[in-house]
């Protein structure tokens, strides 16, 4: 009785691919913070024999760790990865389980739409590029008097928000179809696992 069950499975198994290798991106991120973090420390540590810290150590790990976050986003909802409290719905019936699954699922989706259009929102206050016509038919307001970069590396701020705006888009089509599956899921009966 679901709703386009195989289309359903096709697009999750699509969904899951993309979204496991955004989380994989995420990781190779954070490994890269990692090392410029640990080569910083040594740097620091050993100046007095001529090593220096990596310029621009902290502006580095603030933008990668604002990238991963949105690159694990999806992943982690596919995987239905978010906090539940498993000791009150274990104790409930299967359909009372999946229902219950469709609400968070239903409320997680306007939390990424939200955060997606925050993030829009911003990203149009450092972008500098676009007609004033084609940045208000987007909604991206109007250009910034200059352009804002990080201080030391002097990185334009719109590339870290455009590429935290890629993980929080596809965040936002991966709840949208988690809200597809719990509802196919309601109209089984029961939650399978993912």
């Amino acid at each position: 009785m679901a709703i386009a069950k195989s289309a359903q499975i096709r697009v999750g198994r699509w969904l899951e691919r993309a979204s496991r290798w955004m989380a994989y991106s995420g990781g190779a991120v954070l490994v890269a913070i990692a090392l410029t973090t640990v080569i910083s420390i040594i740097g620091r540590t050993l100046s007095g024999f001529g090593l220096i810290p990596v310029k621009g150590d902290y502006e580095i790990v603030e933008m990668g760790c604002a990238i991963a976050v949105f690159a694990f986003m999806p992943w982690c909802q596919f995987k239905r990865g978010h906090v539940t409290v498993d000791i009150f719905i274990s104790k409930l019936s299967d359909r009372m389980q999946a229902i219950l699954g469709l609400i968070g699922d239903l409320f997680l989706t306007g939390a990424a739409f939200i955060i997606l259009w925050r993030l829009w929102l911003g990203f149009g206050e450092k972008f500098p590029f676009g007609s004033d016509g084609l940045r208000n038919v987007l909604g991206m307001g109007a250009k910034p008097f200059f352009a804002e970069s990080t201080y030391e590396l002097e990185i334009p701020l719109w590339i870290p928000f455009g590429l935290s705006l890629v993980g929080a888009a596809f965040f936002m089509i991966v709840a949208a179809y988690s809200v597809w599956r719990s509802f196919n899921w309601v109209l089984d009966g029961k939650e399978e696992r993912v």
